[in-house]
Parts: structure tokens; C-alpha cells; sequence
């Protein structure tokens, strides 16, 4: 599958080739930031297959954090496109930045419902857990 997308205001675009290793939606403190207070939909996306085609993202880890998080977004209109997390062999790619969201479906679970918000929804179905899943 490929998959194409981009910031808001057009600077950066990307394509994302493979199948994604999962679907999910995180309701992760962090993501709320980063969403505006919305759970954040996400991909994760095989990094053999990603690679940004137009403009380079501006790249930020927390420095008071042993094993941070490195979220990539354009600097110039602020969309949080991907984000690389230590040791994981994946590229974690936001929904909202593809050119057809409808691609992704459904997510296959929910984590970090420990820092759920009460206007947040989760369907009934869907597999959810206070953290991450076990391994």
C-alpha cells in the first residue's frame, strides 16, 4: 500500500509505502497536546517505506526525559506529522496528515487511557489498555 500526505500549508509532503503494523488511536497526555485534546490516530508505518518527498521537518525531543520521543512537524504551519520512538522499529505516522484519512479505516485499539478525558469516546468494541498493550 502507499500512502501519500503532508502538512497543512503544503511546505512538506511525504509517502509512506508498506502495510501498516497497526492502527490506534492514543490518549497519551502528550497527544493531547499535540491534537489539541483529541485522542491522536496513528499508523505505524514500516521506516524502510517512509521518506519525506518536499520540504524537512523540524524535528523536537524533551531534554528532561531519559528515552524522549522525537516528533517531526513543519515549521511553518505547526502539523505534527510523525513521530520515532526509541527502540521501536517504526515510523508513527499521524492520520491527519494523509491526503485521504478514510485510508486508515479504524483503529485496532486505544492506549494510555490512563490519561483519558471525560469527553473522550471510545467505542465499546475497541481493545483498550491504561497503557500500552503487553508484548
Amino acid at each position: 500500500m502507499t500512502f501519500e500526505g503532508g502538512c497543512y500549508c503544503g511546505k512538506i509532503r511525504y509517502v509512506a509505502q508498506g502495510e501498516p503494523r497497526l492502527k490506534a488511536q492514543c490518549l497519551c497526555r502528550e497527544c493531547q497536546y499535540i491534537s489539541g485534546g483529541a485522542p491522536n490516530m496513528f499508523m505505524l508505518m514500516p521506516p524502510e517505506g517512509f521518506r519525506y518527498v518536499s520540504g524537512t521537518p523540524k524535528a523536537f525531543a524533551r531534554s528532561d526525559l531519559d528515552q524522549p520521543v522525537t516528533r517531526e512537524f513543519c515549521d511553518a504551519c505547526g502539523t505534527h506529522i510523525a513521530t520515532r520512538r526509541p527502540g521501536l522499529n517504526a515510523v508513527i505516522l499521524k492520520v491527519g496528515t494523509l491526503d485521504d484519512p478514510g485510508l486508515f479505516g479504524a483503529p485496532q485499539m486505544a492506549i494510555y487511557a490512563v490519561d483519558r478525558q471525560p469527553f473522550h469516546v471510545i467505542p465499546e468494541s475497541l481493545p483498550t489498555y491504561e497503557r500500552l498493550p503487553p508484548r
